[in-house]
């Protein structure tokens, strides 16, 4: 028998849900590790090439909207940026800024080959996400006005409903496979790349309110507990840096 260890090796921690029939699981290696986003500072982007130099960021395929609320929300957001805060502004405003795919899947309009919410190098206010820079603008957070999918990047919350009805969430790193069959062509992608685990602060901390946002305060201050006695241990290096 090899003694081997599996490449993509990750600890978990579980436990149940005080108030549901629920038991959580989370990706200790991914929360645990100095994951960042590292956008303008590095990041190659989701092509087929390297495109630092693009500035698209996971940006390149435009945002899936997951319900009406989702929509909602970002068009009222989107109803409160001006022109020097959104560079294809006048392009939305003459054929709105979401395109439905054929199988009635609601996702941001594409404008010259990303989301029509990037701006570009060159634009006056800079690169980026025009949602994010002028949520900041007004000190809201960011996610509170962007499409579900790019506030929850780079977690992914699975649910599994037993015969029994009982739930099991999983909140995990985003993996290429969750972009279904064109992840895999991607060049790069951030959870994947040492590059990306420069930060000086662990994921569950900088992540604290999308994590919030998906599990709720009460599961959150559990895994809080949970993690900060692991980090006291020898934790299980990220797949990313034991490369």
């Amino acid at each position: 028998m090899s003694d081997a260890v599996p490449e993509d090796l990750h600890e978990w921690i579980s436990f149940e849900d005080p108030d549901e029939d629920r038991t959580w699981v989370f990706d200790v290696t991914f929360l645990l590790s100095a994951w960042t986003c590292i956008y303008g500072h590095g990041c190659q982007g989701v092509l087929t090439g390297p495109a630092a130099d693009l500035a698209q960021g996971c940006c390149s395929y435009g945002a899936h909207f997951i319900d009406d609320d989702d929509l909602a929300a970002v068009e009222q957001a989107a109803a409160r940026l001006t022109d020097e805060q959104w560079q294809h502004r006048r392009k939305a405003k003459r054929g709105g800024f979401v395109r439905t795919e054929a199988d009635g899947t609601r996702v941001t309009r594409l404008v010259e080959g990303a989301c029509i919410f990037l701006n570009r190098p060159g634009f006056p206010r800079g690169a980026g996400c025009a949602l994010h820079q002028a949520a900041l603008d007004v000190g809201e957070r960011p996610m509170d006005w962007k499409p579900d999918v790019c506030w929850q990047l780079p977690l992914r919350l699975q649910e599994h409903t037993d015969e029994h009805g009982h739930v099991t969430s999983t909140l995990r790193e985003w993996k290429r496979r969750d972009w279904g069959d064109g992840g895999l062509e991607f060049h790069w992608w951030c959870t994947e790349a040492p590059d990306a685990f420069v930060g000086r602060t662990p994921t569950y901390v900088t992540l604290r309110d999308e994590i919030v946002e998906l599990v709720g305060e009460p599961v959150y201050a559990m895994l809080d507990r949970q993690l900060r006695q692991r980090a006291r241990r020898t934790v299980l290096p990220h797949p990313a840096v034991r490369r």
